[in-house]
């Protein structure tokens, strides 16, 4: 019989409690990958990992507000000494926690063709997809002797059989919808219907769905699923809607998102009650040169003061940072 689809948008009686006490937190995310070039054909042989020691200051950076990453860790970056020598020791004394992120494309084994379709891993194959998380998963857990309890899919690319690989390999939760996107134009998953408030994945409740934190804002936020499908073929009226203040879509990164926004993002995502804000972005950030977002040492600076700032407005907002195992550990089964 096949399992929960999580391409599907959960039933009513799916949405996840916590217990008492635990009020409303925050959790950042790291896809933690390697470098390629954004805007040519994905290639299985032209990345590097040439960023990954510089995790080793942002875990130090977020260690001084109280804040443990968790870092998805794809293949070229578990392969490599680098990110062991930079995070390992904050892994191991729970300073920090690792996930799973797959990137089928660089990921073993190889027996796909390397296209945009088959960069989705739901895409692929059951046995495939299956035989590569596992790869990936084992080769974490040896890199750094814990074993991932978290999973992103690269490009979001969740697949209809995808939770039944997570339950049978022992995690505990997805972290791949985001909510009120939808990448089905280039072949991926269609999130615009999925809730932001953390859910259910199964009927057993073993496997919880942490969704990536967006939120629409301004006066016509209420019809952001409504208008913001319409927009792809006017992408600039996106501009004239958040200029005028009418409707702004907010993910809560740092990468194309200034604090400002963000901050009225989190304030929205507060007000509105959501238990666990899901805070993302790419570690190849985190050195000048290697994406759209970060291309010099200002970029670098400014991303650093972004999460300054967003890090000290949740501590006035009474927002905590949180964990893998924190959230594990507080949300009730009932």
């Amino acid at each position: 019989m096949p399992g929960p689809n999580l391409l599907e948008p959960p039933g009513k009686d799916a949405r996840a409690s916590f217990k008492e006490g635990f009020g409303q937190r925050f959790i950042v995310t790291v896809d933690t990958e390697e470098e390629f070039d954004w805007d040519a054909p994905l290639n299985r042989e032209k990345h590097s990992v040439v960023t990954v020691p510089a995790l080793r200051k942002f875990q130090q950076f977020c260690e001084g507000f109280g804040v443990a990453p968790t870092y998805l860790i794809d293949y070229p970056v578990a392969c490599s000494s680098f990110a062991p020598e930079a995070i390992g020791d904050a892994v191991r004394s729970g300073r920090a926690d690792v996930g799973v992120q797959l990137h089928p494309w660089v990921s073993p084994p190889f027996e796909e063709e390397v296209s945009e379709f088959n960069s989705y891993a739901g895409n692929l194959p059951f046995e495939l997809e299956r035989a590569k998380f596992r790869t990936l998963r084992d080769k974490i857990e040896t890199a750094f002797g814990a074993a991932p309890l978290i999973y992103r899919a690269g490009r979001y690319g969740l697949g209809p059989r995808t939770a039944e690989i997570l339950r049978e390999c022992g995690l505990a939760i997805d972290t791949s919808v985001r909510a009120h996107f939808d990448y089905s134009g280039k072949g991926g998953p269609n999130y615009r219907e999925h809730p932001l408030h953390p859910y259910w994945i199964d009927p057993e409740h073993t496997l919880l769905e942490l969704p990536l934190t967006t939120v629409y804002w301004g006066p016509l936020r209420q019809m952001g699923n409504v208008i913001y499908p319409h927009l792809w073929r006017a992408p600039q009226m996106r501009g004239v809607l958040a200029r005028t203040g009418l409707l702004e879509r907010i993910p809560l990164t740092p990468e194309g998102v200034k604090a400002e926004e963000a901050l009225r993002g989190v304030d929205i995502a507060i007000d509105e009650g959501l238990p666990v804000l899901v805070f993302s972005f790419h570690s190849p950030s985190l050195a000048p040169g290697h994406t759209p977002y970060v291309r010099n040492d200002e970029d670098l600076d400014a991303l650093y003061d972004w999460w300054r700032t967003l890090f000290g407005h949740l501590e006035q907002r009474g927002v905590k940072p949180t964990s893998v195992r924190e959230i594990m550990s507080s949300v009730t089964l009932a």
